[in-house]
């Protein structure tokens, strides 16, 4: 069953599942298709895809299952009837790193092939252009279905653990959300203070565009454990960050993000660290570094 296979099975049809039948059946492919609650495959079985009458009928009809479920813990529940032997299992929901290991372990003691996948895009970027999903796990299953995942994201290979594509997808994740978090922020202050949206969206696009040159620009002093404060100061940082934690509160708005913000950055500072890079602050962040 580690052969490449022009037939797939989609388990789970929220938006992200269907999207991903949808680009499978756009590429020729034999699609079956089940979902816990009935009435989410409805166009897709229009299209040609199978409508699998449970959960066990969906595995046992390709070689290749792909799972796109809320988290790790609902393929347990789908699958807990479903023999497992000789399939192969991608399962592309979210979830963390230690759940997935522990998934793959279940998953090969019932006699399956187990891969993780964290998919970089929406819905709306499956099957596009541009769009990315990280995957972990046996590489030669990687390899034998690599061009049937690659039909739905292009496929960056993390190694053979299988906690590893949640560990990337993750780390991603904190980054997108709390700039995201970050955005809803200054659109609050912003609000209060007679502006739009469409007013900010400008300056936010530079913001973003800007923050890969930090990135790479400090990346490798901190792989080096350099944190000299040549070119910015965690001092100046903790000044920076305290103004914008007093307009947010001068305009009115929720201040709690910002009031955390600015706590690590004064823990910094009394910590001795005002003098080096702001990079100082993994120290207080970080287990072992």
């Amino acid at each position: 069953m580690n052969q490449p296979t022009h037939k797939v099975t989609v388990i789970g049809l929220g938006p992200m599942g269907r999207a991903m039948a949808a680009a499978y059946l756009d590429a020729g492919y034999e699609v079956t298709v089940w979902n816990r609650s009935p009435g989410k495959d409805t166009e897709l079985v229009a299209r040609g895809a199978r409508r699998a009458a449970d959960a066990a009928g969906a595995v046992a009809a390709s070689g290749l299952t792909v799972l796109s479920l809320i988290d790790v813990d609902a393929m347990y529940t789908a699958l807990a009837g479903a023999d497992l032997g000789g399939r192969v299992l991608a399962n592309l929901s979210s979830d963390v790193p230690d759940k997935a290991r522990a998934a793959a372990r279940w998953a090969q003691e019932r006699g399956a092939s187990y891969l993780t996948g964290g998919v970089n895009v929406p819905p709306t970027g499956i099957g596009q252009e541009g769009s990315s999903m990280f995957v972990s796990g046996p590489e030669d299953v990687y390899a034998a279905h690599r061009a049937a995942l690659d039909l739905l994201s292009a496929t960056d290979y993390r190694g053979t653990d299988a906690g590893y594509a949640q560990l990337y997808y993750q780390l991603n994740m904190i980054m997108f959300w709390t700039a995201y978090t970050g955005w809803y922020q200054a659109l609050a202050v912003a609000k209060a203070n007679g502006l739009t949206a469409a007013d900010i969206v400008p300056y936010a696009g530079y913001t973003a565009d800007t923050m890969r040159t930090f990135y790479e620009g400090s990346a490798p002093l901190i792989d080096a454990d350099a944190h000299e404060g040549e070119h910015e100061r965690l001092a100046m940082c903790a000044a920076s960050v305290e103004h914008i934690l007093h307009t947010a509160a001068d305009s009115g708005v929720d201040t709690g993000i910002l009031a955390a913000h600015a706590d690590l950055y004064r823990r910094g500072v009394a910590a001795g660290f005002g003098a080096d890079s702001s990079s100082r602050l993994i120290q207080l962040l970080g287990a072992g570094v």
